[in-house]
């Protein structure tokens, strides 16, 4: 790794609706319940759409179907790779009541006879995080991380250690600082604990709310790296919870792997912002190549 130097968090410049982010989740109401997109480029690893963006896209569709505006608990299951290009995201009410409303989602592309393959289907429920009460009880603890400063960036690793340009398109979209700690695999000498911490926001600094929260579960390298696996881990099934709008200031991710067993491997999430707070956390099922 490169000597440490002083590196702030993005400055917040871009805000929500004019970012990268909003620009690439936007979705077209055709119809009632029928949504165009394009799956951007911009969000790939190597030539994969990264599951928590796409995640992000069918939530946003969801948050215009529904009568309640923030993702409360979404799941979904990933059928097929997405490819960039033309999307269709189809939604469906399944319930609304006063406080929750509850309604489901696939994601489709077409392939080059022109038929349809669904890429994800979506199950959620959608409240208003701003009409909770401010009562808190928990005996969860943020991770204890060093400063953004004394953390690393893929900009901090020696020019011949640095991912080829294009192979991973959505680091560039990112604010990623990895601690020391969770590491290992990047030099060669992975720890075994199956653990990644990281500071999060987008590279364009635009503040996090809960749809961007549905991508920061997912954006972390592997905790598969850190128990010396390598190459592609793709989501099976991923579930968040959203407990709370996250205040101004870079997040802390921290992902953990107890039970890797088979060839796939659960990653639990959390997510707490700057006050301290636990806003969002997370489990995925994924498959691991064994090598």
């Amino acid at each position: 790794m490169a000597e440490t130097e002083t590196v702030a968090a993005p400055t917040a410049h871009a805000t929500v609706g004019d970012s990268e982010f909003d620009r690439d989740t936007a979705v077209t109401r055709r119809e009632p319940g029928v949504y165009d997109t394009d799956l951007s480029a911009g969000w790939t690893i190597v030539n994969a759409v990264n599951g928590g963006y796409l995640l992000a896209v069918v939530g946003r569709a969801l948050a215009h179907a529904l009568p309640h505006p923030d993702p409360f608990t979404i799941t979904a299951h990933y059928l097929t790779a997405s490819e960039p290009g033309p999307a269709v995201v189809r939604t469906e009410t399944v319930r609304t009541g006063r406080g929750l409303s509850t309604g489901q989602a696939s994601l489709v592309q077409f392939d080059a006879d022109g038929g349809e393959v669904e890429r994800l289907r979506v199950l959620a429920s959608y409240g208003d995080l701003d009409a909770l009460p401010d009562d808190v009880r928990t005996s969860a603890k943020p991770p204890a991380m060093p400063p953004p400063e004394q953390c690393f960036g893929a900009d901090d690793a020696p020019a011949d250690q640095r991912p080829m340009p294009g192979s991973s398109a959505i680091a560039d979209r990112l604010w990623l600082k990895l601690d020391p700690a969770t590491l290992g695999w990047a030099l060669g000498q992975p720890s075994g604990k199956g653990e990644m911490r990281a500071w999060f926001g987008l590279a364009d600094g635009r503040p996090a709310d809960p749809l961007s929260l549905l991508l920061a579960v997912d954006a972390l390298p592997p905790t598969a790296f850190e128990m010396g696996l390598t190459g592609w881990v793709p989501t099976v099934e991923l579930t968040v919870h959203v407990r709370a709008k996250p205040a101004p200031g870079p997040l802390r991710v921290a992902i953990t792997t107890r039970n890797l067993a088979g060839g796939f491997l659960e990653e639990d999430a959390e997510i707490w912002d700057s006050t301290d707070r636990l806003i969002a956390q997370s489990r995925q099922l994924a498959r691991a190549r064994l090598t």
